[in-house]
């Protein structure tokens, strides 16, 4: 089985925020980005799609031509909980964040989650896909799904995840036995 994992275009954030599952607009630069994606899943064809609930998904799903994807909620992004929208430093000057910088594979942010979390979320929709006997299927979702994903398939540790983040509007294709 292969499954396609597609990260959303950029999103028009100040750079140094944290906006995890706030659903945020996408730039300007939106159709140019996704003309791109586009133009990398054309030759190819879905038993299956899915997509994160979070518009800057699911603009790009009905962009590419699937306006029917099934919104999955276990692929949004990170929940970073009270610090949604903050900034690095905002949450660095909190003093909860010090934990949480040392261990933010375990540790979890105040009022959300750890990536751990996130890791064990994307791994029960994997493990669930991969049971439907599909043979190609795509996910419109994150940066930090598509480093979960990447973790799953073996070719990082949970700890080197964020080392190797994948760009807005990348398309990584994992292939499961």
């Amino acid at each position: 089985m292969e499954i396609h994992f597609i990260r959303h275009t950029s999103v028009d954030v100040p750079a140094g925020y944290a906006y995890g599952q706030t659903d945020v607009p996408l730039r300007q630069t939106f159709e140019e980005e996704a003309t791109t994606v586009k133009e990398n899943l054309t030759s190819l064809s879905f038993d299956k799609v899915y997509t994160s609930p979070l518009t800057r998904c699911t603009s790009l799903a009905t962009y590419c031509g699937y306006p029917d994807a099934q919104r999955e909620e276990r692929i949004k992004e990170i929940n970073f909980g009270e610090w949604e929208m903050k900034s690095w430093e905002e949450i660095s000057a909190d003093p909860r964040s010090e934990a949480w910088f040392e261990d933010w594979e375990n540790v979890r942010t105040p009022g959300g989650e750890s990536f751990a979390d996130q890791y064990r979320r994307v791994s029960t929709f994997i493990d669930e896909i991969r049971e439907y006997g599909l043979e190609r299927v795509a996910v419109f979702a994150h940066g930090g799904v598509l480093a979960c994903a990447q973790v799953y398939a073996g070719k990082y540790k949970l700890s080197e995840a964020f080392r190797h983040m994948a760009a807005y509007g990348e398309v990584i294709k994992l292939a499961f036995g």
